[in-house]
């Protein structure tokens, strides 16, 4: 199997990567990597947790000008949560890079701050449909620059009813972009789509390797934000795990957990974004000599850590999407070993725990640990009570009209 550097990466790129632990590319990334360079199309069916995402970051990495303050690469996807972590994936990848700027485009930020940061250069840009074609309308971003455009999650933007707007963006990119989708399953609105603006594509699947619910006990605890940190180290002095690795959502959180775990006299040590990369590659050789008991990550730095002898996983703070669950918990039940993943929920992160349940197809028991998890006079409702259904709406798009015929925009291309 070819390494990074075989497959095209740079040298200055495969040395982060080997920094968070990526050695081996997956199977998706050494497939997808070299058409990608080539400059083909690829359709790319794939599931959760084969490392999709870096499959098209690293050759768009290496295509991008850093000279060209113009917008080169769009990333599309359906939520703002998997635009933040795709964002936060490139900005750890363009550590030993210069010049190469990122910005993630979506609903609930103030517009006027985005229009203000598109101002400036801005190489790549990962986007959500709706708040994309607000900026279209305001004129704040033009995209007849686009040289490459990623369609993420494809079949989530179709449930989602974001098609018709997907639809309205490509037409607003030439047709001379290079042209990306990823999605875990095909139905036939997703092949028009490919059928409609892709030429020549390259179809590749890829299966995913099971994290096998069967190899990893999960365990979901209810709590509340205030009682996390009092949960935690309740589990751990009970469970006595030989090495864990724990989930923080955001830099911060993990900073200051790993801060009260040292104060409380366990062996710990910090791996996120804010650390140098020498900070990063101590920490993670500390853990895997075992010299460290806990590892206190987010996803973004911990993505790719394979690291023997992990038997427990905890998150602290629930992962928002199910590619980075089944991230998290496969860092335990390793090479046919037993592992434990544990979640501690709040009453907000309910819809996260149906998202995750939806996308493994498991229903969790939620337990309570009287005293600790939950106080003794806390009498509210359980958790398990508000489960229900929810359904989906679709979003619909108002017709554009396609004006400036003397641009050939968002067609089909002829090679």
């Amino acid at each position: 199997m070819p390494n990074f550097l075989e497959l095209g990466v740079r040298k200055e790129v495969n040395h982060t990567l080997k920094s968070l632990g990526f050695v081996t590319p997956t199977p998706i990334q050494e497939r997808t990597i070299p058409s990608i360079l080539e400059g083909k199309d690829v359709i790319a069916k794939a599931q959760t947790g084969t490392g999709k995402t870096l499959a098209f970051v690293l050759p768009i990495l290496e295509k991008i000008d850093p000279q060209n303050p113009d917008i080169q690469a769009l990333i599309l996807t359906p939520t703002r949560e998997l635009a933040q972590q795709i964002s936060k994936e490139i900005q750890i990848m363009l550590e030993n890079l210069e010049g190469i700027r990122v910005l993630a485009v979506y609903g609930g930020q103030d517009v006027q701050r985005q229009m203000k940061k598109l101002k400036g250069a801005t190489q790549i840009v990962v986007a959500t449909p709706g708040r994309l074609l607000d900026h279209i309308d305001r004129q704040s971003l033009d995209l007849s620059t686009v040289q490459m455009l990623v369609i993420d999650e494809a079949d989530e933007m179709l449930l989602m009813g974001f098609l018709p707007q997907v639809d309205e963006i490509i037409y607003e990119t030439l047709s001379t972009r290079q042209t990306m989708l990823f999605s875990a399953t095909m139905p036939d609105e997703i092949r028009s789509l490919t059928k409609k603006y892709m030429v020549e594509p390259e179809f590749i699947e890829v299966k995913a390797k099971k994290v096998t619910v069967e190899e990893v006990k999960q365990v979901v605890i209810e709590t509340t934000d205030r009682r996390k940190q009092e949960t935690l180290i309740h589990l751990i002095q009970e469970h006595r795990p030989f090495l864990a690795i724990i989930f923080c959502r955001t830099k911060v959180r993990a900073k200051n957990l790993h801060e009260a775990l040292i104060a409380g006299g366990f062996e710990s040590d910090e791996l996120h974004g804010d650390l140098s990369q020498s900070k990063r590659e101590r920490a993670l050789k500390r853990f895997r000599d075992a010299k460290t008991q806990f590892l206190v990550a987010t996803d973004v730095a911990a993505r790719g850590l394979d690291v023997e002898g992990v038997t427990h996983v905890y998150n602290y703070d629930i992962p928002h999407d199910v590619d980075s669950y089944l991230h998290r918990i496969g860092r335990t039940g390793r090479a046919g070993g037993d592992g434990v993943a544990i979640t501690l929920v709040a009453p907000k992160d309910i819809e996260f725990l149906r998202i995750i349940e939806k996308g493994i197809q498991q229903t969790f028991e939620i337990q309570v640990i009287t005293g600790v998890s939950i106080p003794d006079r806390e009498d509210y409702e359980r958790v398990s009570h508000k489960r229900n259904d929810r359904s989906t709406t679709s979003r619909k798009s108002n017709h554009r009209s396609k004006s400036n015929p003397d641009r050939t925009r968002g067609r089909k291309r002829t090679r």
